[in-house]
């Protein structure tokens, strides 16, 4: 009787242990650190360079290096769509993707049933994406394009939970259902599935929504989307002006409303009246590249002033 019972204990005990083991042997889900890797993602969208540079030392550690990898070459595409007609950042871009992605690639292969580790391989590769497209090399975007989509996918299949990936899965089902007919030529050479339009949409939402990182991205995305290809000028407003209130350091938002209420809603005065508060702000040294963009801006509401009398 007392050897049955000793057995019963040893197998509670044995069950228990291997219980732990299996608890602690699954992956971690979500994100690591979200509230630090946010307040530094918040000062790049803020166009506040230094200081998103000096919190991610703060961050990673504790945040894997691959983390702050990403985010430093995301501050870097910031930097190019201030201002893209320089090139001054491409190269410095390019040399900051290939240090995240060799870092998150590391991560995946470490670890590799971690869905974050995953997206951040994917976060790693999307400045290069964006700057590609901006200079015109179609089928080099293409190309990465496809294995951001790859790492996104094998994010949320291992990480239903990280609400952040649905926003770059988000912005492929959108575009590659509205895209022109070039677009869709290099989807059907890379073997890409189509798109669907409602579905992205609704994915970028989600990630609006729920995402513990990219909000304010897909809120530059989505008023993007709603300008170009829904026909929403008013709701891309308010995006925009969310988003200026939210960042008035960085002159790109202003800017956007200003052209804005000049092409897409034709109120002059509202668009010159934009241009110079953001005029006054440069002056002030309240944005970033200050001096550049007082002569922008300057530039437009004389010119502005001038069309209107």
């Amino acid at each position: 009787m007392n050897e049955a019972k000793g057995l019963f204990v040893f197998a509670v005990f044995a069950f228990a242990v291997f219980a732990s083991f299996a608890v602690s042997a699954a992956p971690p889900r979500g994100l690591t650190e979200p509230t630090r890797v946010a307040a530094a993602y918040d000062l790049i969208l803020a166009a506040r360079f230094d200081e998103a540079a000096r919190r991610l030392q703060e961050t990673c550690p504790p945040a894997p290096r691959a983390v702050c990898a990403a985010l430093s070459a995301a501050a870097l595409w910031w930097r190019i769509l201030i201002d893209p007609s320089s090139r001054a950042y491409d190269e410095a871009l390019e040399r900051a993707v290939a240090d995240a992605t060799a870092a998150a690639r590391d991560w995946t292969m470490r670890d590799p049933q971690r869905g974050e580790a995953w997206f951040y391989l994917a976060a790693a590769r999307a400045p290069r994406v964006n700057r590609l497209v901006l200079r015109g090399e179609r089928l080099a975007a293409a190309r990465e394009g496809k294995q951001i989509k790859e790492a996104l996918e094998r994010a949320l299949e291992l990480d239903p939970s990280l609400d952040d990936a649905y926003f770059g899965i988000g912005l492929y089902h959108y575009y590659a259902a509205v895209a022109p007919m070039y677009a869709k030529l290099l989807r059907w050479l890379l073997a890409l599935p189509g798109g669907d339009r409602v579905q992205g949409l609704e994915e970028m939402r989600r990630a609006r929504e729920r995402g513990a990182i990219l909000r304010g991205e897909a809120d530059f995305q989505l008023q993007q989307i709603d300008l170009w290809y829904e026909a929403r000028p008013r709701d891309a407003l308010a995006l925009l002006e969310s988003l200026d209130a939210r960042y008035p350091s960085n002159p790109l938002f202003l800017e956007r409303i200003a052209d804005l209420f000049e092409t897409y809603l034709h109120d002059h005065d509202r668009s010159v009246a934009a241009w110079s508060a953001l005029r006054d702000r440069a002056r002030a040294r309240r944005v970033y590249d200050a001096a550049r963009v007082e002569q922008r801006a300057d530039a437009r509401a004389r010119d502005g002033g001038r069309r209107f009398f």
